[in-house]
């Protein structure tokens, strides 16, 4: 299982990116990938995601939901991708 945190900036994306690493160390360390918009070709359209990898889906759900607090906390959300 993956969860992308979605942020309109990159620097948001990075201070998640390093939050997540100091209170999940379980997890491997987050990426941080520039996604541009389905249909947008202007790069300002792009968007920020901080990818966290869950493999088997081991993060109980008090921590997926602290992934979400941190997005919300930083202007953005969390998606998960199968």
């Amino acid at each position: 299982m993956r969860h992308l945190l979605v942020f309109a900036g990159r620097m948001e994306a990075e201070e998640v990116a390093v939050l997540v690493g100091e209170e999940f160390p379980q997890v491997e360390t987050p990426s941080v990938v520039r996604e541009a918009l389905a249909g947008e070709d202007d790069a300002e359209d792009a968007q920020w995601l901080v990818v966290v990898e869950d493999p088997g889906g081991a993060l109980p759900a008090e921590a997926v939901t602290r992934l979400e607090e941190l997005a919300e906390e930083h202007d953005g959300w969390r998606e998960q991708d199968l």
